[in-house]
């Protein structure tokens, strides 16, 4: 019993090392958000910054512009316009947040919480540069990290 003691506290310190490493890990590029536009009326501004990373090339960037909603058992999809202003460098989404789908019968008629997204889009990473999105003030950008498969493979012949 006294060495369980004696093994919490330095388990809870090393824990807590550790996690302040794994957070101090991650490096960021200063951070220039300010050089973007203000949001219009009705918008709001919100950017991904995205850590320094080995390999930039080898990594790319899929976001989801959407909106979480109850609904029932059809593939659904968000109604609007992603459009990417290259030469200032974001994306400016028009959308009411109104959702189309299939139109299956749905057997048991049960709503379940999801999360409804315009097309996703693929972008190269570039942790120089944060994404910037004007989306309307109830939609929200959702992203992930895609990583390339260092091990190129073969196609197979008939």
């Amino acid at each position: 019993m006294k060495i369980v003691k004696k093994l919490i506290p330095g388990l809870i310190v090393l824990i807590g090392m550790t996690t302040f490493a794994q957070k101090k890990a991650e490096k960021y590029a200063k951070l220039e958000i300010e050089m973007f536009p203000k949001a219009k009326e009705g918008y709001k501004q919100v950017y991904i910054q995205l850590p320094m990373a080995k390999n930039e090339n080898d990594l790319k960037v899929e976001f989801f512009v959407g909106v979480e909603k109850m609904l029932d058992c059809n593939n659904h999809f968000l109604i609007g316009d992603l459009k990417a202003q290259d030469l200032q460098g974001y994306y400016e989404v028009d959308s009411k947040g109104e959702t189309g789908g299939t139109l299956m019968a749905c057997p048991d008629n049960k709503m379940i919480k999801k999360f409804v997204s315009l097309q996703p889009e693929i972008v190269r990473y570039n942790s120089k540069l944060p994404l910037v999105f004007y989306v309307p003030n109830n939609l929200e950008v959702r992203y992930r990290i895609l990583r390339s498969d260092a091990i190129m493979k073969k196609a197979v012949q008939r």
